[in-house]
């Protein structure tokens, strides 16, 4: 097998500069209008910047976010019903549909267009690199699942870099 090699310095600019722009706009590329003005209800610890930064999302493709800061994010979690395995640092709910973590609101305005059978959305943890999560440099693949009231996942959508 023959390698390559990139010897112009144009041609690695070039590669790795469209492989950033590829990564950033998977997620934050324009979305489909709602049919409705939908708000969006967040809960958040008031301490948490990247949470700020998940409702700019929001509010760039057309949510109208309910900003709700408390110190009480656990107790939510369990009053909603959102599985401890699949927890973030934010929780939100919109038109009767739980969206945990940092998923993307292109897959938020699919869901409520869809409208399958299902508790919410899920992006686990704080992935490097998902929406709020832009801290420059790496990016990490990830994936948005589906949960239902009984906690039974499935992948939803997924994000890979390259």
């Amino acid at each position: 097998m023959k390698k390559i090699e990139f010897k112009s310095p144009i041609i690695i600019f070039f590669l790795f500069f469209t492989s950033i722009l590829k990564a950033e706009s998977v997620w934050d590329k324009p979305t489909s209008a709602l049919s409705e003005a939908t708000q969006i209800t967040v809960y958040r610890s008031p301490t948490c910047g990247c949470c700020g930064k998940w409702l700019d999302h929001l509010r760039k493709h057309g949510f109208e976010v309910k900003d709700i800061k408390t110190e009480e994010m656990n107790v939510i979690k369990g009053q909603l019903g959102v599985p401890q395995h699949l927890g973030s640092c934010h929780t939100a709910l919109v038109n009767g549909y739980i969206v945990e973590g940092h998923v993307p609101a292109g897959d938020i305005i699919k869901l409520l267009k869809d409208k399958p059978d299902l508790a919410g959305l899920t992006v686990p943890g704080m992935v490097t690199g998902s929406p709020g999560m832009e801290m420059g440099g790496d990016k990490e693949p990830f994936e948005v699942f589906s949960f239902d009231k009984k906690g039974k996942q499935e992948k939803y959508s997924e994000y890979l870099f390259y």
